[in-house]
């Protein structure tokens, strides 16, 4: 007798149907697991053969087979435990199986049968809502996958539970969606004592989702302007949401019982590897730009990164997905991330501090900024000098806005976005482009003549004319203005010409 059970082999954010198939034939006593394997799904029998001890089950002494099948598509991770057990149960006659067949199951098994939460329960739950089946996954992982309104999800504590739920004893109620609420913010902007140009440019990146770079002597506050860059974004969408968990449900980020409205804010190491950053190495995992998706990558001490690290955000930052490509896989992960670098003038880090004037000025600041190319430095809508602090300014009085009062103005500028490009697949100012962008961001004459003096002027490109005009479009959002004008495109223009006289 061969029974069925379904299962699902992810690549990348998709989640594949995988058929389970076990038989139960006479022959010398065996329990054999074909279809392409890796090691996990090859010990799967060993925990499934104790989790049925567990259960007071003998397996028979004859030939057991499990057949995973498409048999050419790679199948990796423990999460093949829980389908296998049931279909093996099934085959045996303990469970029923139009049940079975009728269930998407995934979860890993411990030795006493209890069911160990696994990664990808999110997008299984998505192909078995594609399939109109229903899901069977670890109770930890149910508050996650019930996001999918679409799929019934059954949680289950252990495989006991699971069995006596396929069999009328006792059934499980459908999984609830859980949300992972963060604790009070404890960074706000109003802890950073003056850098107030540095602060107009983040709260007009968090409107826009333009990409920005800050550059400023050690100490000058830069990573502390940008760790507090998540109190005034916007929290995401219910869809945005599903997107970006997505990814990190593959990536086993979801680990809180539910998932997240916050934005995601990943801060890689300068010496993190390209696999790291881009995606890839075993069974192309996404990368750091990936998990960013939806969110912001900081990049801090950015020169340091290798070259070959900072070239291949270029492509991702324009298109908003990356391939990941390797000899056996290639996946497409989405990386729509706003971008934010920071780095020093030079080496030694205060070539701009008359204080502490460099000795190799002005080469040593060229040699380092130099890492960065022009292509890659031309993707920056806003670039910010953050000059140090005097020690005198520290003990002034507190009069900076709080996180939630820019917040507000950030809320209402995203509000205006998604109001002007409702249906549409444009969901900010930086996604700009083409006719759109020529019939939302056009300024009126007296910023058109502006913008085309300092184009000339200065050689602006294209791309940076273009970027000019998605910046001031999103000033004059956070004005309340239907039309760009004089002075929304001459801000716009300061932060494009700024630290670099190639523009």
């Amino acid at each position: 007798m061969v029974s069925v059970a379904y299962t699902v082999a992810f690549e990348g954010v998709e989640a594949r149907m995988v058929e389970v198939q076990c038989a139960v034939s006479p022959g010398l006593p065996a329990f054999s697991i074909v279809g392409l394997p890796d090691k996990a799904v090859s010990e799967a029998r060993d925990r499934v053969r104790s989790a049925l001890s567990a259960m007071s089950i003998a397996l028979p002494s004859k030939r057991i087979t499990v057949n995973l099948s498409p048999a050419d598509l790679p199948k990796e991770g423990s999460h093949f435990d829980l389908p296998i057990a049931l279909a093996l149960l099934a085959a045996l006659d303990v469970l029923p199986d139009d049940k079975v067949a009728e269930t998407v199951a995934l979860g890993e098994l411990s030795l006493d049968g209890s069911l160990v939460p696994v990664i990808g329960a999110l997008p299984a739950a998505m192909a078995a809502a594609e399939e109109s089946r229903t899901l069977l996954c670890p109770a930890a992982c149910g508050a996650e996958a019930a996001w999918v309104d679409a799929a019934t999800v059954i949680g289950a504590a252990s495989l006991g539970e699971a069995a006596r739920h396929y069999t009328g004893q006792t059934t499980l109620l459908p999984a609830e969606p859980g949300e992972v609420t963060s604790g009070p913010a404890g960074r706000d902007l109003s802890d950073v004592k003056g850098q107030e140009r540095a602060k107009r440019a983040l709260e007009i990146a968090a409107a826009g989702r333009h990409h920005m770079l800050m550059i400023g002597t050690p100490g000058s506050g830069k990573s502390m302007l940008a760790a507090r860059l998540s109190g005034i974004l916007p929290p995401l969408s219910a869809v945005e949401a599903l997107e970006t968990s997505m990814i990190h449900s593959l990536a086993g980020l979801l680990d809180e019982g539910g998932i997240s409205r916050a934005r995601p804010f990943r801060e890689p190491h300068h010496t993190a590897s390209m696999a790291a950053i881009v995606g890839g190495g075993r069974g192309a995992k996404p990368g750091e730009i990936s998990l960013a998706h939806n969110g912001v990558l900081f990049m801090d001490e950015f020169p340091e990164f290798p070259r070959t690290v900072l070239e291949t955000l270029r492509q991702p930052i324009e298109t908003g997905e990356v391939m990941v490509a390797r000899a056996n896989a290639h996946i497409k992960y989405p990386c729509r991330f706003m971008l934010v670098a920071a780095a020093n003038p030079c080496k030694c880090g205060y070539l701009s501090d008359p204080a502490r004037a460099c000795a190799r000025v002005p080469q040593c600041g060229e040699d380092y900024l130099g890492r960065i190319s022009g292509p890659l430095m031309d993707r920056f809508d806003l670039r910010v000098d953050v000059p140090p602090v005097a020690f005198s300014d520290l003990d002034l009085p507190d009069p900076a806005e709080s996180s939630a009062q820019v917040a507000g103005r950030v809320l209402a500028a995203r509000g205006i976005q998604a109001g002007r490009f409702d249906g549409s697949p444009t969901h900010v100012n930086a996604d700009l482009e083409g006719g759109a962008l020529e019939e939302v961001a056009t300024p009126d004459e007296e910023g058109k003549e502006l913008l085309l003096k300092i184009a000339e002027r200065f050689g602006l490109s294209a791309r940076g004319y273009h970027r000019v005009m998605r910046v001031a479009r999103t000033i004059a959002d956070l004005d309340a203005s239907t039309i760009v004008r004089r002075p929304h495109v001459a801000e716009a223009v300061g932060y494009r010409l700024a630290l670099s006289s190639e523009v």
